[in-house]
C-alpha cells in the first residue's frame, strides 16, 4: 500500500458515497444494541426496499452518538435530523416514520434537536468519526482521512519529528496519570535493548465503575486505534504491538479483531508498510476483569502469562517493560489523539485547551445527571458546564451535590466549586483526579460516607493483595465505614480511619493503593458533616444508611 493507492480507495469511497444523496445512520454501539438497534437497522433496510428507495438512500450502522441515554439514535444526512429511542418495527411505527421522513413527512415526536449543548457545544477530535463511519469498514475509514498520518509519517517524517510533533501538542496521558506522551514516548525511542526488541501496548483494561469512553472507542472507530498505535511504533522503533483489553467487552473485540485483519489485507499492518523497511503487528491479549491491570506492570504480567500484580519501580517499562524490553505503554483515548495530531501538527492540538492541559478529553457522563452518554469537550471547561449545559442538568428536580471523576482513585468534588476548570491541575488542587474520564454525578439523594464505602469496598475486592498497606489497609478502611455508616462508630474513630488513609495511599506499591483513599479524603474534607451525624446522632441525613448500632464487641481494635 502506497501512500497514492490510500488516497485512490479515499477518493473511489467518497464518490460511492455521493451516489446516494441520503444516508439513515443507526447506533450499532453497546448501549443501542443492548435497546435492538439491530433490529432498527433491519427494519429501517426492509422499509427502504420495500418503497423502493434503495437508489435515493442507505441505511448505515455507525458507532457511538454520544447520547446513550436516548438509545437506539437514528440519524438522517444531510438533513442533521436525530431521532432517539427509536423502536423496532414489531414494537410500533417508528421506522416507518422515519422512512417517511426522508420524503418529507415528519417524524417530530421522536426528534432531537442537534441545536441542544450536548451535541453543540462539544469539540470533537478523539469522536470526530464516531456516529458517521461504519466501524466494520476499513474503506469507511480510509474515506475520512483515515491512515493518512500514519504512511504521511512514513514517506516523509523521521521518528524524531514525529515525537517532536507530540511533544509540541502537549498530549499527556488520558489513561490517568497525565505523564506527558511525547517525554515517554522519547525515552522509549532513546532506550536499548538486546536484539533492538521493543513493544507497543494499548491499555483498554477500562476498569472504572461508570466508565465506557475506551470501550465507546473501540467499538466505534478501531481504526483510529490502530492507526496510533502504528504511529507511535515508528517513532519509538517497535515491530510489535498488543492490545490488552478486558473479555467483558466482546462488541469491541470482536471489531478490533475485523480492524486488524482489513488493516492486514491492505498492508497497512505487517510487514514493509507502505513499501519502507517499518513492520508492525498488533495481537489482541483478553484480560479477565481485574482493576489493579489497568496499572501498567501489572497488565505486564498479565500480557507474560503471569498472575497480574504490580512490580516494583525503578525500572520502568520505558526502559524494561514486557520481557525485559522498553515498552511503550499507552491508553485507547491518547492513542486516538495521535492521527489528528500528525495531520494537522502538533501546535494545532495545542491551541486547545488550557496552557497546562492541552486538548479535549473525553468523559463517560453518568449518575443522577439528564443527559448520560459520552461527550467530548476542551480542557478547562467548567465543571458546572459540564453537568448543567451538556448534562441537562439534575433530574426530578433535586440539588447537585457532587460529582466523582477519576473513578475509584478519584475524588468527591462538591457543589462549591461547579465553576472550577476541569482540567489536570485544578483537579489535584480540591483533591480528585483526571482519570480515564469517569465522571459520576450525585445529587443530595446521595450519602456521601455511603458512596466513599462502595469505592473503598470496590478497592478492596480488586486489590492483588501483594502489599500489605493495600491489602489490609482498604478491608480496614471499609470496615470503619462500614461502621460509621450503620451508626456503631465511636468518634475516635474517625481519626483512625484519617490515619489509615495516610499510611495506605503513602506505602502503598502501585496507584491502585496509593489513590485508594481520594474518594475517603475528599468526603471527609467536604462532607464531614455527614459522618459526624452518622456517629454522634447515628442518623443518616440523606436517609440511605440504616443506622442500627451493632453490637460493640465489633468495635475496632477489639
Amino acid at each position: 500500500m502506497t501512500l497514492d493507492e490510500l488516497r485512490e480507495i479515499a477518493r473511489i469511497e467518497r464518490e460511492k458515497q455521493q451516489e446516494v444523496p441520503r444516508k439513515i445512520h443507526v447506533c450499532m454501539a453497546a448501549a443501542c444494541l443492548s435497546q435492538h438497534s439491530d433490529k432498527v437497522k433491519a427494519g429501517l433496510e426492509a422499509q427502504i426496499k420495500e418503497k423502493g428507495l434503495e437508489h435515493s438512500c442507505k441505511v448505515k450502522g455507525v458507532g457511538c452518538m454520544g447520547l446513550c441515554a436516548a438509545g437506539p439514535l437514528v440519524s438522517v444526512e444531510p438533513e442533521g435530523k436525530l431521532y432517539q429511542g427509536v423502536r423496532p418495527p414489531e414494537e410500533g411505527s417508528d421506522v416507518a416514520d422515519i422512512v417517511g421522513s426522508v420524503d418529507g413527512k415528519p417524524a417530530n415526536k421522536l426528534e432531537l434537536d442537534p441545536g441542544l449543548p450536548f451535541f453543540k457545544e462539544q469539540v470533537k477530535v478523539v469522536l470526530e468519526n464516531s456516529g458517521k463511519i461504519d466501524p466494520e469498514r476499513i474503506e469507511d475509514y480510509i474515506a475520512a482521512d483515515g491512515y493518512e498520518a500514519l504512511l504521511t509519517a512514513l514517506t516523509s517524517m523521521t521518528p524524531l519529528e514525529i515525537i517532536e510533533q507530540v511533544t509540541k501538542s502537549g498530549l499527556r496521558g488520558r489513561g490517568g496519570a497525565g505523564y506527558p506522551t511525547g517525554l515517554k514516548w522519547s525515552t522509549v525511542a532513546k532506550a536499548r535493548s538486546q536484539n533492538n526488541t521493543k513493544f507497543v501496548i494499548c491499555n483498554a483494561d477500562e476498569g472504572d465503575p461508570g466508565a465506557f469512553m475506551d470501550r465507546s472507542v473501540l467499538e466505534s472507530d478501531p481504526q483510529r486505534v490502530l492507526e496510533g498505535m502504528a504511529i507511535a511504533a515508528y517513532a519509538v522503533g517497535a515491530s510489535q504491538g498488543y492490545i490488552y483489553v478486558r473479555a467483558e467487552y466482546p462488541l469491541a473485540i470482536k471489531r478490533l479483531k475485523t480492524a486488524i485483519k482489513q488493516a492486514e489485507n491492505l498492508g497497512l499492518l505487517g510487514n514493509n508498510i507502505c513499501e519502507t523497511r517499518f513492520s508492525f503487528r498488533i495481537d489482541i491479549r483478553l484480560g479477565a476483569g481485574a482493576f489493579v491491570c489497568g496499572e501498567e506492570t501489572a497488565l505486564i504480567n498479565s500480557v507474560e502469562g503471569k498472575r497480574g500484580t504490580p512490580r516494583p519501580r525503578p525500572p520502568y517499562p520505558a526502559q524494561e517493560g514486557l520481557w525485559g524490553a522498553p515498552t511503550l505503554i499507552n491508553n485507547v483515548e491518547t492513542y486516538a489523539n495521535i492521527a489528528p495530531i500528525v495531520r494537522k501538527g502538533g501546535a494545532w492540538f495545542a491551541g486547545i485547551g488550557t496552557e497546562k492541559s492541552k486538548g479535549t478529553k473525553v468523559f463517560a457522563l453518568a449518575g443522577r445527571v439528564q443527559n448520560t452518554g459520552l461527550i467530548e469537550v476542551p480542557m478547562g471547561i467548567k465543571l458546572r458546564d459540564i453537568i448543567f449545559r451538556l448534562g441537562g442538568g439534575i433530574p426530578d428536580g433535586r440539588k447537585f451535590k457532587a460529582a466523582q471523576t477519576g473513578g475509584p482513585s478519584g475524588g468527591c468534588v462538591p457543589e462549591q466549586y461547579l465553576d472550577m476548570p476541569v482540567d489536570y491541575e485544578s483537579l489535584a488542587k480540591v483533591g480528585s483526579i483526571m482519570g480515564s474520564g469517569g465522571l459520576i454525578v450525585m445529587d443530595d439523594s446521595s450519602c456521601m460516607p455511603d458512596v466513599a464505602k462502595y469505592f473503598m469496598d470496590f478497592c478492596r475486592t480488586e486489590s492483588c493483595g501483594k502489599c500489605a498497606p493495600c491489602r489490609v489497609g482498604t478491608t480496614h478502611m471499609y470496615n470503619l465505614l462500614e461502621r460509621i455508616t450503620s451508626g456503631a462508630a465511636a468518634e475516635k474513630e474517625l481519626s483512625l480511619l484519617e490515619e489509615l488513609c495516610s499510611v495506605v495511599s503513602q506505602t502503598s506499591l502501585c496507584g491502585l493503593g496509593q489513590s485508594a483513599p481520594n474518594p475517603v479524603v475528599t468526603t471527609l474534607r467536604y462532607f464531614r458533616d455527614e459522618y459526624l451525624a452518622h456517629i454522634g446522632e447515628k442518623h443518616c441525613p440523606a436517609g440511605v444508611c440504616k443506622t442500627k448500632p451493632l453490637s460493640r464487641t465489633t468495635e475496632v481494635g477489639k
